[in-house]
């Protein structure tokens, strides 16, 4: 992923770069012209100049013959030739590639032609200037220029990461207290004061954001655990008034009938209330009583509770003992992780199938055989239902994630060689 600050940084670089790429022919369209301007300008004066001296000269005849001969011999950049025609010519401006006998190579020469007046009599001036260091200017140019870029550009980079620490500052300060906030603490979010607006009108609105959901997380928190205890008494009348009724000789086989199909309902809303009342004591942290626990002791009392169970689905059950499970913690939550935990593999292994517990160095594992994987996003949640056991609460799996989160526990899932497996690693002490 591409940090923030890193997405306006590139698009200036690479702005930078087309930039650079388009001014290098600008450059060099640029200095050609100039430079063949200058040269221009230079014929015209040169000229000038020389006919303005051969008119102070005032040479003629065999001394002004010479003169010429010894010009045209010692100036090879120039030559001035008679004009035998009488004929009226304009001025020309040429460019020719030709071999430099000093350079050894081919140069661009840029030259005048024009016809100037001495001793009354036209001759042809010739002047050529090389062109060729002009191209050398240009080179010298864009390298200057690639040089600046690359310093640019280091620059930007300096000042990106000084900005990004300094300004960012805050708004990673920020998103390290919401990576740690836990909602099932109840406490809100203090942020640290910042100079910067946006950022101080972003910590606003997180804490009020996060004072509201605390808000309503207690609320729930209060309303289920007031409901659960309020609905505790009457199901409990309930069900005696229906132990009552149900001893009545009186009552006909059909009433009987309904008695029992009352009492599958009424036993799963007692599983659901009495586990909503515990997961309301262990949000609110009610469980403080603490001392090692043995689970492999655990294990084989909640074994003994569930026996007939594993015997009615004729399932295979086995240990496995490598290491030593003891852990400080409740001894209620200790046994509530057991038996849920041993429960939900007796509940959802095959018929005839098989369970094993693993007893490791500080973890525990039940595995059930299964057929396929169980959807882990919703596994954990609470009221969420993979059986048609009608006294299946929804709420076992939900209780076991918040047992290992009070203690600091981890419980993971995993679908493997056709066993469903749940594993708890306890912190070490």
């Amino acid at each position: 992923m591409t940090r923030l600050l890193d997405k306006p940084f590139k698009a200036f670089t690479i702005y930078a770069l087309v930039i650079l790429l388009v001014s290098i022919p600008i450059y060099f369209l640029v200095v050609d012209w100039i430079w063949v301007t200058e040269i221009d300008d230079h014929h015209e004066m040169t000229v000038e100049r020389i006919e303005n001296r051969f008119k102070e000269a005032h040479l003629s005849g065999h001394d002004l013959e010479a003169i010429l001969n010894s010009w045209n011999m010692l100036q090879p950049s120039s030559s001035i030739m008679p004009i035998t025609e009488n004929i009226a010519r304009p001025d020309s401006i040429y460019e020719v590639t030709k071999y430099n006998e000093y350079e050894l190579e081919s140069d661009r020469f840029r030259g005048l032609q024009t016809v100037i007046e001495i001793d009354k009599k036209p001759y042809l001036l010739n002047i050529e200037t090389n062109v060729e260091e002009a191209y050398e200017t240009i080179f010298a140019i864009g390298l200057v220029t690639v040089l600046l870029y690359g310093l640019l550009v280091f620059g930007f980079i300096q000042l990106n990461r000084k900005i990004s620490k300094s300004v960012w500052e805050p708004f990673d300060n920020t998103l390290t207290k919401l990576k740690s906030f836990d909602l099932s603490l109840s406490k809100g979010v203090e942020f640290d004061e910042t100079d910067i607006e946006e950022f101080t009108e972003l910590n606003q609105t997180i804490t009020r954001l996060v004072a509201e959901n605390v808000n309503a997380y207690n609320q729930q928190k209060a309303f289920v655990a007031n409901a659960s205890h309020e609905l505790q008494t009457p199901i409990a009348l309930l069900k005696s008034k229906l132990d009552i009724l149900f001893q009545d000789e009186k009552l006909s086989a059909k009433q009987s009938e309904l008695v029992n199909a009352i009492q599958i309902p009424l036993a799963r809303l007692t599983r659901v209330n009495k586990n909503l009342l515990l997961l309301a004591r262990i949000d609110n942290s009610k469980f403080s009583d603490s001392s090692e626990i043995d689970f492999l002791e655990k294990i084989e009392k909640s074994e003994e509770l569930l026996q007939d169970y594993i015997s009615e689905r004729k399932l295979t059950y086995n240990k496995e003992i490598t290491g030593i499970a003891n852990v400080n913690c409740s001894l209620f939550l200790a046994e509530t992780l057991v038996n849920n935990l041993l429960s939900n593999a007796i509940r959802h292994s095959l018929v005839s199938g098989e369970i094993i517990v693993r007893i490791g160095e500080n973890e525990i594992s039940f595995l059930n055989s299964g057929v396929e994987r169980l959807k882990e996003e919703t596994l954990f949640k609470r009221f969420s239902i993979s059986t048609t056991d009608t006294t299946n609460s929804g709420l076992g799996l939900a209780i076991v994630k918040e047992i290992c989160k009070q203690n600091g526990w981890e419980i993971n899932y995993d679908f493997l060689d056709h066993f469903h497996i749940f594993s708890v690693r306890f912190s070490k002490f």
